[in-house]
């Protein structure tokens, strides 16, 4: 609790600290914000093209949207994928770019990782609006489930806040974790169906391996993204119910492991 009241405490700082970085993410490009757009777009072309084109990969269709472009269903996963990855790459090197604010003043070193996950969830916020415009302009019915897609946004922040925090502190005792999470991020992405739809395993894959895939928390979380937007009808609910718990438990790790090592900080930074 006493963590928890810290944080609480320099909520003013976690607030500047969010600013500065909303402040100075496209500072002085011409077209500021909208690079938040313009990345997504760029990759969900270059995978359209390579594995819609010359693979001939194709989207499920939506049930009942019946939608059947491939472009906006590689979106839907692409940009829930891509704030995870963003949030744990911005934590993890949150502590190491703050070190001389760490070493030299006293507040809750909890706030940068915090204030970088409140930077990376308005982005999120701007890229899922347009999202589901594209989607309902292409026909999909998401209007009644936006409270429910509101809801998976604000648990993977949470998940991956509990992430972020666990590699920030991690990587100031262990120099070499941001080389190591890179190969890490990697495999985690194929791991997850961002570019393929996750029925291609069926009967391909020993079960104890399918399994793990199935309900390995970012393809959770897309399968019930992807329920909301592209499909246009409510997600799984016994997936929700495991995404809470995941969430939880992932904050309540995060928080823990940062508390624990956080007393070493500016000695080891």
């Amino acid at each position: 609790m006493q963590q928890l009241r810290d944080i609480a405490n320099s909520r003013n700082l976690l607030w500047n600290l969010t600013l500065r970085e909303l402040r100075s993410k496209y500072r002085r490009s011409v077209l500021g914000w909208s690079w938040s757009m313009l990345n997504p777009l760029a990759q969900m072309a270059i995978y359209t093209f390579v594995f819609g084109v010359l693979f001939g990969a194709q989207a499920p269709v939506g049930d009942p949207s019946g939608i059947t472009t491939y472009g906006l269903y590689l979106l839907t996963g692409l940009i829930p994928w891509g704030f995870f990855s963003l949030v744990c790459g911005v934590g993890l090197q949150s502590i190491l770019s703050n070190s001389t604010l760490v070493r030299k003043v006293a507040f809750a070193r909890e706030s940068l990782v915090i204030s970088q996950v409140l930077f990376c969830s308005v982005q999120f916020s701007i890229e899922m609006t347009l999202v589901c415009i594209a989607l309902t302009l292409a026909g999909s019915f998401i209007f009644p489930w936006l409270p429910i897609t509101i809801l998976l946004m604000i648990l993977l922040a949470i998940f991956a806040m509990g992430v972020a925090l666990v590699l920030s502190v991690s990587a100031v005792f262990f120099r070499d974790l941001p080389y190591l999470w890179t190969i890490i991020n990697q495999i985690w992405f194929f791991a997850t169906p961002v570019i393929y739809d996750p029925n291609t395993f069926d009967g391909k894959v020993p079960d104890a391996i399918h399994s793990i895939l199935h309900w390995n928390p970012t393809a959770v979380f897309l399968r019930s993204f992807r329920a909301t937007t592209y499909n246009g009808r409510s997600p799984n609910w016994n997936d929700v119910i495991v995404l809470a718990v995941a969430s939880t438990t992932s904050l309540i790790v995060g928080l823990a492991t940062f508390n624990k090592l956080k007393r070493r900080l500016a000695e080891e930074l």
